[in-house]
This record gives C-alpha cells, sequence and structure tokens, in this order.
C-alpha cells in the first residue's frame, strides 16, 4: 500500500492527492508485469484502466487524427502515466498504441472506481483531472479537443436562468491552486510536525535554563520569564506586546528594510540580467562584483558612517548592499540556466534581440529572480540588525544591542522572536508576490508536475 503511495506521489496527476486518497486509490490498484514486446493495449480496445510505470520502458504511439501526419510516439519510463482515455467522457476506445520496449512493471488502476472515488472530493477531483488534461497536451501532444474531454466534476452553486445546472470546465488560476496547496498543506501531517518541531524546542529551552540549570544556560532567561515579560502590560524592562515603543521599533526595521529591499532589487534584478545576458558586460563587471561580495558587512560600517550623514542612511545602505549582491547573482544564474536553444528558436522565427530578452531570458529567470529575492530579504534582516547594533536609534537590532548592555536579557530574547516572525512574514510575503507575478509558473508546478 504504502509503494503504491509513493509511486503516485512521484506522477503527474496525483501529486496534489492527499495520503487518504491515495491509500483509497491503492485499494482498487494492482500490479501486473508484461514481457519485452508486449502489446498493453491496442487503438479501440476498453479503456477501463489508468496505468503508471514502476519500472521499465514502454512505447506510447498515438495515431495521427488528420490521417496525414505522422503519428505521436512518446517513450515513457518510471512514474510516467498513461491509459488516460478512462478519463474521457464518452470515450468508448483507446486512442493509442502502447508495447513494451523491455521487461515492465505497471500499476494498473480502475479508471471508473478512481472517478468515482473523486466524485465525493471534487475539488480534488477537479484539478487531478486538470492535471490529466494538461498531460494529454504537453507530454503527449495530442490536440486540444482530446484534453477538453477529461472528465469534469460539477459544483453546485445556487444560481438562475436557463441552464443554471451547467457548469462550464474551467482550468484552476495560479491563486486557485496556490490556496488549494495550502488547504492540501493543512491537511497534511506537515503542519503538525512543524508544532511539535516548535514544542520540543520550547521544551528543551524550559527544561536546560529552568529545571535542569545546565551551566552554560544558567544566565539565560527562562521560558517563562519571557513569556510573561512579553505578554504583560507592565513590563518589568519596558518592552512588550503592550507597550507602543515594541511596534515604533518593529515599524522602523520594517520600513529600513523596505527601502533596502526595492533598492536591491530594482537594481540588482537588472544588473543580473545583463550579467547574465551580455558576456562582454559580465567580464567587465563580475570580478568586481564577486570581490566586493564577500566582504561582511560590518566590514562596510567605518566607510557607511563615513560616506552618509545622520544615523538613517548609513543603516539602510548596510541593509541594502547584502539584498543587493544576493539579487544579482541568483538573476544572474536565472539567466545562465536558460536553455540556449530557446534563444536560437526564437532568433530562427525572427525574433530581435531585445525581443528575445524580453520574451525569453526575463521570463525564463523569473523563478530564480524570485528564488533571490527571498533569500534577499532574509538577509536584508540580518544585515539590519548589524547596522542598527552599530549606528542605529531605533528598530529590533538597536533593541537587542541596548538590552545587552543594559542587562536586559528578556528583551534580547523578545526582540530575537519578533525578527523571526517579522522576517518569516517578509519573506512569504515575497513568495505570495511571486506565485501572483508567476501564474504560469505556479500551473507548471501544479499542473505539471515539474
Amino acid at each position: 500500500m504504502e509503494q503504491i503511495s509513493t509511486l503516485l506521489r512521484r506522477t503527474m496527476p496525483f501529486q496534489m492527492v492527499t495520503p487518504g486518497l491515495l491509500s483509497a486509490i491503492a485499494r482498487f490498484s494492482k500490479w501486473q508485469l508484461f514481457a519485452r514486446g508486449d502489446v498493453i493495449y491496442q487503438v479501440g480496445d476498453q479503456p477501463d484502466d489508468i496505468f503508471v510505470i514502476s519500472a521499465g520502458k514502454v512505447q506510447h504511439t498515438l495515431p495521427p487524427s488528420d490521417g496525414t501526419s505522422r503519428p505521436l510516439e512518446k517513450t515513457m519510463l518510471s512514474g510516467d502515466v498513461f491509459g488516460w482515455a478512462a478519463v474521457l467522457d464518452n470515450q468508448s476506445g483507446r486512442l493509442a498504441e502502447t508495447v513494451c520496449t523491455e521487461r515492465t512493471e505497471v500499476l494498473r488502476i480502475d479508471g471508473k472506481k478512481l472517478l468515482d472515488l473523486f466524485a465525493g472530493t471534487p475539488d480534488t477531483g477537479d484539478v487531478v483531472m486538470s492535471r490529466f488534461a494538461t498531460m494529454i497536451t504537453k507530454e503527449f501532444n495530442a490536440s486540444s479537443t482530446v484534453a477538453a474531454k477529461v472528465h469534469h466534476y460539477p459544483h453546485h452553486h445556487p444560481s438562475s436562468g436557463p441552464g443554471a445546472g451547467a457548469t462550464a470546465p474551467t482550468m484552476p488560476t495560479g491563486l486557485t491552486l496556490t490556496m488549494f496547496r495550502a488547504s492540501q498543506w493543512l491537511k497534511s501531517p506537515k503542519p503538525y510536525l512543524m508544532l511539535l518541531g516548535f514544542t520540543i524546542f520550547l521544551g528543551l529551552w524550559y527544561l536546560t535554563v529552568e529545571v535542569w540549570k545546565l551551566p552554560r544556560f544558567r544566565d539565560m532567561p527562562g521560558l517563562t520569564v519571557v513569556v510573561k515579560e512579553m505578554f504583560s502590560k507592565d513590563p518589568t524592562y519596558g518592552l512588550s506586546l503592550y507597550t507602543p515603543e515594541y511596534y515604533e521599533h518593529i515599524w522602523v526595521s520594517v520600513r529600513r528594510v523596505a527601502i533596502a529591499f526595492v533598492l536591491a532589487t530594482v537594481l540588482g534584478v537588472p544588473l543580473g540580467l545583463f550579467l547574465g545576458w551580455s558576456r562582454n558586460f559580465r567580464e567587465y563587471i563580475f570580478p568586481l562584483f564577486e570581490t566586493l561580495r564577500p566582504i561582511p558587512i560590518l566590514a562596510w560600517v567605518p566607510l557607511a558612517i563615513l560616506m552618509f550623514s545622520g544615523s538613517e542612511t548609513p543603516v539602510i545602505f548596510l541593509t541594502f548592499l547584502a539584498s543587493f549582491f544576493a539579487t544579482g547573482l541568483n538573476t544572474m544564474l536565472g539567466v545562465e540556466s536558460i536553455d540556449e536553444s530557446y534563444s536560437r528558436a526564437a532568433l530562427c522565427l525572427g525574433a530581435s534581440k531585445w525581443q528575445v530578452f524580453k520574451e525569453v531570458v526575463i521570463p525564463g529567470a523569473m523563478p530564480f529572480i524570485f528564488t533571490g529575492l527571498q533569500i534577499s530579504v532574509g538577509v536584508a534582516w540580518f544585515s539590519l540588525v548589524a547596522g542598527e547594533m552599530v549606528s542605529g536609534q531605533f528598530g529590533l537590532g538597536y533593541v537587542i544591542n541596548t538590552s545587552y548592555t543594559m542587562v536586559r536579557y528578556p528583551t534580547i530574547v523578545i526582540g530575537m522572536i519578533t525578527l523571526g516572525a517579522v522576517g518569516y512574514t517578509t519573506s512569504a510575503f515575497v513568495r505570495l508576490i511571486g506565485d501572483y507575478m508567476m501564474q504560469w509558473r505556479v500551473r507548471e508546478l501544479a499542473l505539471g508536475g515539474r
């Protein structure tokens, strides 16, 4: 049973299916072995089952629909799914022929029982069927007419007027898929394992400091002291969730990070694009870029204070530096990761260099860019704390440094917890923006299984 669930999680249509549904699918699935040269099914056979390759190789041949073009052939390996005619509406026969080119083990899934199972969970069913439709057109190069016959599950919503009971099948949007993935995450064991991890950490903190009082942890503030101080309306050391100063420090830090992050994005992304796109530009700029990048932020502090007046600008500059290098480097790597055949194909089709840059390079680098931006915003928080400790007068880094010099140890931990929470939130925010701007990428990950 577990072996079947593991195999299904590797496949394109079933990656987002919950463990419970995968176990249910396993109950009406069976293993089957074929020798080299065996025909699994031919055109016109009854489309009863869906097949998933566990091991081996299968040649899939889809005859041309117009009778004039060449057959559509695909060699399928472990993890590939075929036999999708079983999920097409009003389909009485197989559309392709499949032949084993070596000894092959497949998982055979009853198509009717699969459709009946997803009828009880139409949201999941529609996502799985949408994946089948995407697989049919993208991996098997079948026509969109065939993909349009994939089964869809009706959703009953109160409406009026002619045809009120009909629901037009629609492809899920990037936001819909993101929300669906979030709901599936909440139904999975992951959030509970995460809570268990936090519980273990807090438990160890409590035991080592307050119960066992180990020598190295003797002077650290205990869990109960920090919690009481953090939620106290009249905090002993003057900072808690109920004091206005707490939110003032958060706002100052968030503002500094936002300014630095925007500057790093505006300057780092174009620089990275040109570093990856132009060889001559890279030869001039990249050695200097790589020379400056490893220099620690603290080493820039004296120059930052000399170059910029006041206490605000040096902190923003220090925060900007680390974020800028992370953004630029990841963007450059994103451009370099693009297969050159895409650019050549666009040029052969008559595209100008600017069109190739705009339509091929920038979209192709976007996943790396947003990965870099997530790293960038995290690095910005690291740099911010260093800058605020040295020259800031407000902010979470300033709180931590001042609390240490004034022996307010619980406030140090409050500042650290707040930094972690705010930093996690900003990274999640960047990730959501990336999903929104790259809905095609969300579809590829959710529908394409890649």
